[in-house]
């Protein structure tokens, strides 16, 4: 065989193992939904230039680090682009793939777990917690009194009803945060717990965890109100309980495979650090996804995923359970998540948009589901949804309008801003 002829074999068994290569690698990356051109779908081309000016701006400004904003209609991704930074310090640009802290839009990946066992039987809305974790049993109630002279006394009481999954649920446990300052007896008997250090509470397991805050008093008696609090955490642990499985084992192997959200988990390691976006560490919530020391898999909080691969749960959301010939849930099931079940227990009608779920919304499980399309701050329609995280994550769905979005930032402070401004500037670029 002559030199010519090695030299072509030598570059063709090249080309295959870059081809391998390539393969491969794509393998790692979440499968795309499909694309169309924005007038296919009923959105504006030039209306959604819009976003571009409004984005390449305010990274110009200084007012944001960097985005990825992905937004899909009639299933089919019509807008996807990446702005600014995903690291500034190291000049690293964002890209479509880049990694995100989740935060609480952990939250909506633990209420599918919950839906799915509650259609396999495994668990019932009505079922006490203390069925699942029980040390749920002791839990004690703050009640606030005065005494003779006006001054508040604070004791700790016995609910009268059992916390129920529904109350985990709806937040309507009594279970609180730290950051809560309502009532502040409670929120004292958190920090002095260290529910504020994230350090110490990494080395707890979920089991732990909830043990821990078994032991601290509910804000109120369980069904009876609204409040943002841990209650998914719980619900994560009950999801162990339930299924027999550990969290990120449930979430990996019963929906994260499945769906094929290849970037989403617990953990950031190897060359993927590179690829996560970066979040000031002073910030009272920072979490590092890096650190392989953590024992803690939250149902509230710590998973990180990509913008395709959060697409690809909400459009399954969408979709009424389904995605791509796989059905993790059943079309009434994903409406009984949609639809709020606070009613005159939820502060839907609040006057200050700042507050959870936020005027003219409910909650259903865990999203804020809109019921009142005049009361509302930005554009939409009675039953659209949404989620999103501290650190800036948000995605909508709009049935109605048969339409998904995406937004991905790392920017705590500017967190409300952009979860009303991107909205708006989706809602005006549809067209029909």
């Amino acid at each position: 065989m002559g030199m010519r002829r090695l030299l072509q074999l030598r570059n063709w068994l090249v080309y295959a193992i870059l081809v391998i290569f390539v393969c491969a690698a794509s393998a790692a990356l979440a499968k795309d939904l499909g694309t169309a051109k924005p007038e296919s779908v009923g959105l504006s081309s030039d209306r959604l230039k819009r976003i571009d000016a409004v984005l390449k701006a305010d990274v110009e400004q200084g007012k944001l680090p960097g985005a990825v904003l992905l937004i899909a209609r009639k299933g089919k991704i019509a807008y996807f682009k990446s702005f600014g930074l995903r690291n500034k310090e190291k000049g690293l640009i964002m890209e479509k793939d880049s990694i995100f802290r989740l935060y609480s839009m952990t939250k909506s990946i633990t209420a599918v777990a919950v839906a799915m066992l509650l259609e396999e039987g495994k668990l019932v809305l009505t079922d006490p917690v203390s069925k699942y974790i029980p040390s749920f049993n002791e839990v004690k109630m703050v009640q606030v009194t005065k005494d003779n002279k006006g001054n508040e006394v604070v004791t700790l009481v016995e609910p009268r009803n059992q916390m129920t999954i529904e109350d985990l649920v709806t937040h309507t446990s009594g279970l609180s945060y730290f950051f809560q300052r309502y009532p502040a007896a409670v929120q004292q008997a958190y920090l002095k717990a260290g529910m504020a250090n994230m350090a110490q509470l990494s080395q707890l397991t979920l089991a732990e965890f909830c043990d821990k805050l078994a032991t601290l008093p509910l804000a109120f008696e369980p069904g009876s109100q609204y409040l943002y609090g841990q209650s998914y955490d719980v619900l994560g642990r009950v999801v162990e309980v339930a299924s027999g499985m550990p969290l990120d084992a449930f979430f990996k192997e019963r929906i994260f495979k499945p769906l094929e959200m290849v970037n989403t988990g617990y953990r950031v390691t190897g060359q993927d650090m590179n690829r996560l976006v970066s979040l000031n560490p002073q910030w009272p919530l920072y979490t590092d996804p890096t650190n392989l020391a953590s024992k803690f898999f939250g149902g509230g909080s710590g998973l990180v995923s990509t913008t395709m691969d959060y697409a690809r749960l909400a459009q399954m959301l969408l979709n009424g359970g389904e995605l791509d010939g796989v059905r993790l849930l059943g079309p009434r099931t994903v409406a009984l998540m949609t639809t709020d079940h606070l009613g005159s227990r939820g502060n839907w009608n609040d006057a200050q948009y700042v507050s959870v779920p936020g005027r003219g919304y409910g909650v259903g499980f865990d999203v804020y589901v809109r019921v009142d399309a005049g009361r509302a701050y930005a554009f939409g329609n009675v039953g659209d949804f949404f989620k999103d995280g501290a650190a800036g994550t948000i995605y909508w769905i709009d049935p109605k309008e048969d339409l998904m979005a995406v937004f991905m930032v790392s920017s705590p402070l500017s967190r409300l801003y952009y979860r009303f401004l991107i909205k708006d500037l989706i809602y005006q670029a549809i067209v029909e």
